[in-house]
């Protein structure tokens, strides 16, 4: 009886795990790391886990960033390390940005070999004078937490796995007396000589090390601490230093620190394991890391990884994955749902976990935190994601949104200068980029009802960010109502950026009852008609004497005061307003005809030329999908009384900027930004000013949603007879009642129930 007993209950536990796997669709398969990492998607196809600190992915080339003293453009095509387009891979690394158009990174190369030891990367015209390999995409797959790859030159099978704070690496070798893995703590991305300032090896024992890498570059104060354990005692190691001669030596040279020596230090450093192998015998090296020290680095690596294989921590990660992705299950073509759960994908990789696992982390100041709470999280590439990935967040990652907003008040307190982030990336703020959308952020946290902090300290950091007076031009912009053409050379964009800045401002404080900052914030939202011109119909820039910039010309980016667009796009961004910003315009039938313009004309190549990120492909006439400014334009046909070109173009942009292929995006993904555009629009809806808590209606592309609230609740969202031919809304339904203003509300999408959108192939006018 004890034994059938026993049994019993191992069954019983067995089926009720089972059925709570079976709870969650295998949405994973669906997702497609490649997508985005040929052309200027600047993603990357490697290994990491949800929101995690490390991105465990292949380089594919070492360009330097620098060329005869001057910035090296070829650099720019590997933002993410790895081009798609290219034929050897140099290593795997253990950092990255997922489609940024500006980098870092690059951390902790390492690479395994056979034959004769090589410490240089050699080159890719000739793999064979270097450690770098030959592959094809044929011996190659990238799945959600999972990437290998045949290294040919080798005969060595590269696999990658991750935790969130921990890369596993498993290299399959031939058998071979002169096996060895490399690890070069000078390779990096955006490198240049000079930017290591400092790294440091410690071997703990025979398979572990230790260490930590300081480098100045888009952070200017950036160490990060590593560990890394091998499955297998090396059975010899060693060190080459590339610092050149200096004139002070010290009095470790009484050392031969090249060969078994176990504490290394210098700017440039690679060092090297050996190893003997039989045939087929694979070594998993985890390596760990650390904003902190070295200790919590083999802490992380330990509470995370343990004795866990490097297949299991593959299974436990994808699984992770799969209950992320299963927050929305959506119905439609295998198409639709590879650009979809790819889409969600990019999205859940930053911004990325910046605490240890026993709460620490490095601050602003420099000094050691321990978060209370929460989770601390970096990489806020805030200009490109306060748009559509943060409001997606507080849909769908409300919790993280909280943790995230947190994450950026903490960045405030800790920061000499008081200011919330601009573009935060590990203990550094790099500055990129214009406006102070933080304050963005925050404000649609708070007022969707999100953020669990303290509102009003909240809404005095935006104060302080807003009227940080030495920061690009905010000085001039309170005193004249704009920034002028001769102080800046993106005053307008920053102008128009400011001003929306300071309507979510506005909106915040209005939400907690502070009627002086409302009053004072609204006046400034105001700022954006300073920079209108009526005579041209356009923003135009604008001299400290009042006049209007002579030589101005609408198409061009450059010398006319836009970042990353020309006034065409930028002459829509006013997403706080745009009922007044079509009167200017002449009214709903001018401005719908200015929108037609934009979306139909032909932009000559002299006007992107230049332009690094943007290529034919991500331009439909005028209108530029790959640069974020004019992201919530389509929508504006609502407003101007004609939505069914809003559905219209929304389908439009969505077929061709959105592929299920290596070059399947129209220009970076930034973040997460284009992705999060491409999901809220194939559902149907999107937030044309976030900090508020209404959402524009587009054309939904899937026939079928579901998203899983974190409040228990859920949204179903139905498109009836929706193709590719029926792209025009005839009626939609919110719970049994019909929407007519096609505005549907945050409120209602968290209280749950159902939204039928009733397709048809011809506009309803």
């Amino acid at each position: 009886m004890k034994k059938s007993g026993t049994a019993l209950l191992i069954f019983l536990l067995f089926f009720s795990l089972n059925l709570n796997a079976q709870k969650f669709e295998k949405l994973s398969q669906y997702v497609n790391p490649l997508i985005g990492t040929e052309k200027m998607g600047h993603t990357y196809p490697g290994a990491t886990a949800p929101f995690g600190a490390v991105q465990l992915s292949p380089e594919t080339d070492t360009i330097a960033y620098e060329l005869n003293g001057k910035y090296n453009g070829e650099v720019y095509k590997y933002c993410a390390g790895y081009r798609y387009e290219d034929k050897t891979i140099v290593g795997f690394s253990s950092t990255h940005f997922s489609g940024t158009g500006h980098s870092d990174l690059g951390d902790f190369l390492v690479m395994p070999t056979v034959g004769k030891l090589q410490l240089n990367p050699g080159t890719a015209t000739n793999p064979e004078s270097g450690y770098r390999s030959r592959f094809s995409h044929q011996n190659e797959k990238a799945e959600v937490g999972y990437y290998k790859v045949k290294l040919d030159d080798h005969n060595i099978l590269a696999e990658l796995t991750a935790t969130t704070r921990v890369g596993i690496h498993r290299y399959t070798f031939p058998k071979s007396d002169q096996a060895h893995i490399i690890l070069d703590l000078m390779a990096g991305i955006y490198n240049y000589d000079g930017k290591n300032v400092w790294t440091y090896v410690r071997v703990e024992n025979g398979n572990t090390i230790t260490g930590y890498r300081q480098t100045n570059g888009w952070a200017r104060t950036r160490t990060v601490y590593f560990a890394m354990k091998f499955s297998k005692p090396f059975k010899s190691y060693g060190q080459k230093n590339f610092d050149g001669k200096q004139v002070y030596n010290g009095f470790w040279r009484k050392f031969d620190q090249t060969k078994n020596f176990p504490e290394i230090a210098g700017k440039n450093l690679k060092m090297y394991f050996d190893f003997d192998t039989i045939e087929n015998e694979a070594i998993e090296v985890k390596l760990a890391i650390s904003p902190v020290s070295q200790a919590n680095a083999l802490e992380n690596l330990e509470k995370e990884t343990g004795n866990l294989s490097f297949d299991q921590v593959k299974a436990q990660t994808q699984e992770t994955w799969n209950k992320e992705l299963n927050k929305i299950v959506v119905k439609g073509s295998e198409t639709e749902k590879t650009n979809f759960y790819t889409a969600m994908y990019h999205t859940f990789i930053s911004p990325t976990t910046y605490t240890d696992v026993n709460g620490e982390y490095k601050g602003l100041d420099q000094n050691i935190h321990k978060t209370e709470g929460f989770t601390n999280y970096t990489t806020f590439s805030i200009w490109d994601t306060y748009r559509a990935l943060h409001p997606f967040f507080n849909i769908i990652q409300p919790k993280r949104n909280n943790d995230m907003v947190k994450s950026m008040m903490a960045h405030y307190n800790q920061f000499s200068m008081k200011m919330l982030p601009i573009w935060s990336h590990y203990a550094n703020d790099n500055w990129c980029m214009s406006g102070y959308h933080s304050v963005s952020v925050v404000a649609d946290a708070i007022i969707k009802g999100n953020y669990q902090g303290d509102a009003k300290e909240a809404l005095k950091a935006c104060v302080a960010t807003a009227n940080k007076r030495d920061y690009e031009g905010i000085g001039q912009y309170i005193d004249l109502g704009y920034i002028p053409a001769e102080k800046n050379g993106t005053s307008v964009s920053n102008t128009l950026e400011y001003a929306y800045d300071d309507w979510a401002i506005a909106q915040l404080a209005k939400h907690l009852g502070e009627t002086e900052i409302y009053n004072q914030f609204i006046k400034r939202s105001e700022n954006w008609k300073n920079n209108f011109d009526k005579t041209v119909g356009f923003m135009r820039p604008r001299l400290a004497d009042g006049s209007f910039k002579k030589d101005f010309n609408a198409l061009s980016t450059h010398g006319q005061g836009f970042i990353e667009g020309n006034s065409w796009n930028y002459s829509f961004f006013v997403p706080q307003n745009p009922d007044e910003l079509i009167q200017l315009m002449g009214g709903k039938k001018k401005f719908a005809s200015k929108l037609d313009e934009l979306f139909t004309m032909h932009l000559p190549d002299e006007f992107f030329a230049d332009t690094e990120d943007i290529t034919r492909e991500g331009i439909i006439g005028g209108y530029v999908h790959g640069n974020e400014p004019a992201h919530h334009v389509a929508y504006f046909y609502n407003w101007a009384g004609q939505p069914w070109k809003t559905q219209a173009q929304i389908r439009r942009i969505l077929e061709m900027q959105y592929k299920a292929t290596p070059d399947g995006l129209g220009g970076n993904d930034d973040a997460g930004q284009m992705s999060a555009w491409y999901i809220l629009s194939s559902l149907g809806f999107y937030p044309v000013a976030p900090g508020s808590e209404d959402y524009a209606i587009g054309s939904p592309a899937i026939d079928h949603a579901v998203l899983n609230l974190e409040n228990g609740k859920t949204f179903e969202i139905e498109a009836i007879n929706q193709s590719p031919k029926n792209v025009y809304i005839q009626k939609i339904v919110l719970n049994g009642k019909e929407i007519k203003n096609f505005t549907l509300k945050h409120s209602e999408i968290m209280n749950g129930g159902k939204l039928s959108f009733y397709m048809i192939s011809k506009p309803r006018k």
